[in-house]
């Protein structure tokens, strides 16, 4: 049980020592990064979507071309 407490214990210290470091070495402000975040999410989102759409007309294609009444030879 001591173990698995000092693992977790060392797990947040080393998150909050990472994030503090991050910080410091960050090229741009907390406004501009989030403007950016922001930005790459929303055409991530953007593409995500338009695959998304993509696909399901393929989809419905298919199944279209599965209900359709076989010819008969």
């Amino acid at each position: 049980m001591r173990r698995i407490l000092s693992f977790f214990i060392g797990v947040i210290l080393g998150g909050l020592a990472g994030a503090v470091i991050a910080l410091f070495f960050a090229p741009e402000s907390g406004l501009e990064m989030r403007t950016r975040l922001r930005e790459r999410a929303d055409t991530l989102a953007g593409e995500i979507r338009q695959a998304a759409a993509t696909k399901r007309i393929e989809l419905q294609e298919r199944l279209d071309t599965l209900r359709a009444p076989k010819a008969q030879a």
